[in-house]
């Protein structure tokens, strides 16, 4: 012990690690580390389920590579690789964050023996021949009236759906043609300029009272409209963020290079920016025969 200390070591607290859970940790994680992310709703949602697992009843004590190699396997039998990817970052950042910062004298964190799941293929769906124009017509029957204006810039300007849902009239420039994102994903505030299209959906746009937010919607009425829509419209494997990955590849269609499109986009990594790019075979068959 003595040794271990002159190297910088802390001797193990057994007591402590033995009357701690996985569980104990990850809801202190959830309370203090998680509403400080912008991912927190998406968050709670995985660490909901990982507190239902077995593994989160084990102490520290015992709370192994094999244990969580374990809780690895058995998760990929129900879900996909990705979502067992984004779990297991979760237990990795909560077992760190109690190692250097709340005191659980843990000797090692068990993560860093365990082999992730390798990731799954980038998406590469694009709205199909047809089916904008179906969603669109459906839009009337919906009782979500901002739908169809979401749908459309979303198209237009490749914003996630939180950015269009915190979007603020004040930052809205109509003479500029351009609409200030504060709200960002990475955190950092960026300017997208706005096509014509986009232009006259803001314009139309009603303006709700005083209300400081062009699209008065919350996100999860946004999403369980945006699920009713593709049943109307008989469109299926479409997801709202395929909206962004099919602004991106037309933004490269019409001749924009990689600096505009990344300034558009928000994309700080061109390699995360090429796996959004999705471009027809038939487009470019088409530019070769010219």
């Amino acid at each position: 012990m003595e040794a271990e200390l002159d190297r910088g070591g802390l001797p193990l607290d057994n007591r402590l690690l033995r009357s701690q859970t996985l569980a104990d940790l990850l809801k202190r994680y959830a309370a203090e580390v998680v509403p400080r992310k912008r991912s927190a709703d998406r968050e709670v949602y995985l660490l909901r389920v990982i507190l239902r697992h077995p593994i989160a009843r084990v102490s520290l004590r015992r709370l192994t590579a094999a244990e969580i190699a374990k809780y690895r396997d058995h998760r990929l039998s129900l879900v996909k690789a990705d979502t067992v990817r984004r779990e297991l970052a979760i237990v990795r950042h909560c077992l760190e964050v109690a190692r250097n910062e709340w005191g659980f004298a843990l000797p090692t964190n068990p993560m860093q023996q365990v082999k992730l799941p390798r990731a799954g293929n980038p998406r590469e769906r694009r709205i199909n021949t047809g089916e904008l124009e179906k969603l669109l017509a459906a839009c009337e029957t919906s009782r979500c009236r901002w739908l169809p204006a979401v749908i459309r810039l979303a198209v237009e300007t490749a914003m996630r759906r939180s950015e269009l849902l915190t979007m603020r009239w004040e930052d809205v420039n109509l003479e500029a043609r351009t609409v200030l994102l504060r709200n960002t994903k990475n955190g950092l505030p960026r300017t997208v300029p706005l096509s014509t299209e986009a232009l006259n959906v803001i314009k139309d746009t009603p303006r709700c009272g005083d209300t400081v937010f062009v699209f008065v919607v919350s996100a999860n009425a946004l999403r369980l409209a945006w699920e009713r829509l593709k049943r109307r419209a008989g469109v299926s494997g479409l997801r709202f963020h395929d909206l962004r990955h099919e602004a991106v590849s037309r933004f490269f269609e019409k001749g924009l290079n990689v600096p505009e499109v990344a300034m558009i986009s928000g994309h700080r990594d061109l390699r995360v920016l090429f796996r959004y790019t999705h471009p027809k075979p038939e487009e470019v068959a088409a530019k070769l025969s010219k």
